[in-house]
Order: structure tokens, then sequence, then C-alpha cells
């Protein structure tokens, strides 16, 4: 459930009809539902009554500090990852310095450097191993974390052996164990097969005297995108799993929702720059493109597209492509999608945006990054801002050779001879 909704024929977030929102800050723009991250983390939180858990945000889902604070009032903690979630040896000292809960252990090179760093600050660095428990998610091979191709974690089966070293390491603190095996989740059995192999595993471990004290669980439970065949478990169900799993081992539970939280709480609101009409398609032709938002380029991922207008009930609907302005065939958001008619200077609005949206957002074609809106009730306020061609350009500087011989490779690039 969300809080976008069509209230005398114009689609509203909360109170506010998203029209406003494009007048007042133009398009293409993403738009939050304060209302929707609210009831989502509500929900979650709440399937998971009765057990001795923490509810840790996954920020690389949606990184804008104003999501973070809606989540955070409410309760949340935070994961943080950095670039493909291995980490370097400045991110994880500026990890121990800022005193994190744990740090989940992705390889034993990594336990080693984190070793020396919590030896050279004097402080014992608190460590969850992340186990690979070859695992398959039955997600999409790209977001697909638990199998033992995979590059995540270590092998469930060398990880007594991990944590034997890790006890015998100064600057560490052995708290807990950790498992994630892939985002986008809908079929549950996949959470069961790896929490059990991890039950499995704290039994060892305690065995070999070792204190378990945190169970990492991950995240990774899938949202509805329209597409399904099945319909997508709910969080009762998932909490429902952990629980029979891992509910009575005596260990603080960590869960990491990302999507589950933000996915639903946002849009990608575009304006239709005009419809083409193609030998065998019909093209619509909008100012937002795949840069902005990357899913279906890469993932081949669908998000239902509806205008902001409401189509009349008995409007006939005919297929169109919806594709943006990048010279790129991939620039493609939806394909033969049933669609109301739809003309030049419309609003359409991309659902289920909120998580890896702007996130994964670029700057290619030399296209500014575009603008986030948090709506709360009938306000709304610009929580991150459109970039402009100079910000562009702000970062990069003309070699010396370049700027000594006056040649200007900017005019020239562009034709300009004089």
């Amino acid at each position: 459930m969300d809080h976008f909704r069509y209230r005398n024929g114009r689609l509203h977030a909360e109170n506010v009809p998203i029209e406003r929102i494009a007048e007042a800050v133009g398009t293409p723009v993403y738009v939050y539902s304060t209302a929707t991250l609210e009831r989502h983390y509500r929900v979650f939180a709440g399937a998971l009554d009765g057990l001795d858990a923490s509810v840790c945000y996954a920020v690389k889902a949606n990184s804008n500090i104003a999501v973070i604070g809606t989540l955070a009032r409410l309760g949340a903690g935070a994961d943080v990852v950095s670039v493909g979630e291995l980490k370097t040896d400045n991110e994880l000292t500026a990890a121990l310095r800022a005193g994190v809960m744990q740090i989940n252990v992705e390889s034993e090179p990594e336990l080693e450097a984190l070793d020396r760093i919590g030896r050279s600050l004097g402080v014992k660095a608190p460590v969850a191993i992340r186990i690979n428990p070859d695992v398959d998610a039955h997600t999409h091979a790209k977001i697909s974390t638990g199998k033992s191709e995979n590059k995540f974690g270590i092998e469930w089966t060398a990880a007594r052996g991990v944590y034997s070293r890790a006890a015998g390491m100064s600057g560490i603190d052995i708290v807990g164990a950790a498992v994630h095996i892939g985002s986008l989740v809908t079929d549950l059995a996949p959470f069961g097969a790896a929490f059990h192999r991890l039950r499995d595993l704290v039994a060892m471990l305690r065995a070999d005297g070792h204190h378990v004290l945190t169970l990492d669980v991950g995240g990774g439970l899938g949202i509805p995108y329209g597409d399904e065949t099945s319909p997508v478990p709910t969080p009762e169900a998932y909490a429902e799993v952990v629980k029979g799993a891992l509910g009575d081992l005596g260990c603080r539970i960590i869960l990491e929702p990302g999507r589950m939280l933000v996915g639903n709480a946002g849009v990608l609101l575009t304006r239709i720059i005009y419809v083409k009409e193609g030998a065998t398609r019909t093209f619509v032709i909008v100012d937002a493109a795949m840069n902005d938002l990357l899913r279906p380029a890469l993932y081949g991922a669908n998000h239902a597209i509806v205008p902001v207008v409401e189509p009349a009930a008995d409007v006939e609907l005919a297929e169109k492509d919806v594709v943006g302005p990048v010279c790129e065939t991939g620039d493609t958001f939806a394909t033969r999608r049933p669609m109301p008619p739809v003309g030049a200077g419309e609003l359409l609005a991309m659902r289920t945006a909120g998580a890896y949206g702007a996130v994964m957002a670029s700057t290619y074609n030399g296209r500014p990054l575009v603008p986030e809106v948090l709506v709360n009730g009938d306000a709304f306020a610009v929580v991150s801002d459109r970039s402009s061609e100079d910000d562009l350009l702000a970062r990069q500087r003309m070699p010396d050779w370049l700027e000594e011989s006056g040649h200007d490779p900017i005019r020239a690039a562009a034709g300009d001879r004089s």
C-alpha cells in the first residue's frame, strides 16, 4: 500500500496534487511519501513483535538524508555499505572511530585488515562473519548474493576455521554471524534454507566455545512491481520464517530491509516530450532517461507507468513503448505497454521508484541529476536539488599544457574554429 492515489481525477502524493510539484520543481523529479515510509516501517517492525530484533534500514536503497531521517525518527538503525560491499582500510578506520555496532566481515583479508586497524586504534573491532550459505534466492542474477559463485561472504563450510582464527586476534571482538542471500526475493523457501544453515553454524560455533550474540539475517524481501506471477510474501510471513529458524537461540536478530521500506514510497515524475508513431511501434518519449532510473535498462525491471490525469474507466488502451531521450536503445522504460491515449506535455508517474532510483542515477549524456522531493501531508519540500550544467564541470580541471596553449577543447569539440 502507498499514498499515491487519484483524487478528483488527478494523481496525489498524500494530500498534494503531484502536478503542483511538477510546476514548482520541474521534471523529471523523484517524489517520496512520508506516510508510506512510516507505514512500511511500522508494518515491518510490528511483524517482529516478540523477537529481540533491530531493524537497520539498508541505506543503499535510498540514501537521501530526509528519507533516512524519517525512518530514524521511528527507531530504525542503519545498515551502511561501501561500493560493492568491499571495505577499504580508510572506511574500516572511519567505521571504528564512529563506533558502529558491528562490522560484517566479508573475507579473511578483510578480517586481517580490521585486526590491524583495531590494534592501531587501541580498540577491539566488533565483528560478525558474513557467511555464504550457498543458497539460490531465485532472483535476478545481478542481485543474487548467497550462492557459492557469488563474491560475497565466506563459505559456510569454512566458517568455523575463520572464527577460530578471529578468536586469536587481539584487535577483533567476535560478536555474531551474518547472512544475506540477495535482493528482490519473493520466495520464502530460500530464506528458510539460509536461516537454518545459520542456525546449524551457531550450534557448531557455540560448541567450539565462541560467544554468538547477534545474527544479522540481511534483507532482500521483495515488493510488488506489478509483473509478478504469484503474490509477494508479506512482512508477517517473512517474520515467521525468521522466528521459526532463529527465534529460540537467544541472539539479537538484526534485519536490513531496504526496498521493503522505501520502494513503494516513491515515484519518478516525468513529462512527455512528444509521441512518435513508428513503422511498427508507438513511442512515448519522456524527459526522464536511463541515467535517472537505471533499473529497466540494467535488470529489465518493470515499473508501472500511469498518467497523472486519471483516464476514463472505459478508455481504450493501446500498446506503447515509453522511452527516454538518451541515445541508447536501452533507454527504454516499457515495451508494448498497454496505455491510454497520451500526448506531448502530459505528466506520467513511474511507480515503485523509491528504491534503487536516485541512488543509482548518473550524469551520463551530460544530463544533470534530478531533484528529490519529500511530501508530508499537504506540504512538500525539495530534499535534493537539481544539479546544473556548471555542477557537471565543477570537478573537472584542464591540464596545464592545454591551458598554456590557449587552445579551448570545449569550443573546438563544438565546431568553433574561430
